[in-house]
C-alpha cells in the first residue's frame, strides 16, 4: 500500500484533546485552548510530448501555525519580551506530544520550529468569564517525527 500502515486502535482509545502535552520555548503550557497547525508544498504535474504529464515538481513548503491562549498564558509568555510586545520575542519552538492514557502505547510528537507572534491583540467582551485570543505565529517547519 504504498508504504502506508494502518495501526489499529489500541485498547479501542483515540489520542483526544486530554492527551495533548504542549510545551512552548520548553515550557508545558496549560492555557492554551486551541493549536492549529500544518505545512503544504507546492506540487504539479510538469507536462511534455502528448497530453498527460511527464514527471511531477516540488516546489516549496510553508509551514503554518496558530494558537489559542488563555489571558494568563499570554502576560506570562509577554514576559519573556524586554519590550513587552509579543512579536519582539525570539524565536521559540512548540513540540506537541500525544501521550496515551495510563501510559500504555507510544508517544507521538510533532515540533513546530522557530515560532514568532506576528500580532499582539487583546479583545474582551461584558460578560465573557474567560479571555482568549487566537494567536498566528510564523514558523520555519514542523518535524512530523
Amino acid at each position: 500500500m504504498n508504504g502506508i500502515r494502518h495501526l489499529p486502535l489500541i485498547n479501542g482509545v483515540e489520542p483526544s484533546w486530554a492527551n495533548l502535552v504542549i510545551a512552548i520555548a520548553g515550557v508545558v503550557e496549560t492555557g492554551i485552548t486551541k493549536i492549529d497547525y500544518g505545512d503544504e508544498q507546492t506540487i504539479e504535474d510538469i507536462y511534455g510530448a502528448g497530453q498527460r504529464p511527464v514527471a511531477r515538481g516540488y516546489g516549496n513548503i510553508a509551514s503554518k501555525c496558530a494558537i489559542t491562549l488563555l489571558r494568563s498564558s499570554v502576560e506570562a509568555i509577554r514576559a519573556a519580551s524586554l519590550t513587552g510586545r509579543l512579536q519582539d520575542i525570539d524565536p521559540f519552538n512548540i513540540t506537541v506530544s500525544f501521550v496515551p492514557a495510563g501510559g500504555n502505547g507510544t508517544i507521538v510528537t510533532h515540533k513546530i520550529r522557530n515560532c514568532q507572534f506576528t500580532t499582539d491583540t487583546l479583545a474582551a467582551s461584558q460578560g465573557e468569564t474567560k479571555n482568549e485570543t487566537e494567536f498566528t505565529l510564523i514558523c520555519s517547519h514542523i518535524e512530523w517525527k
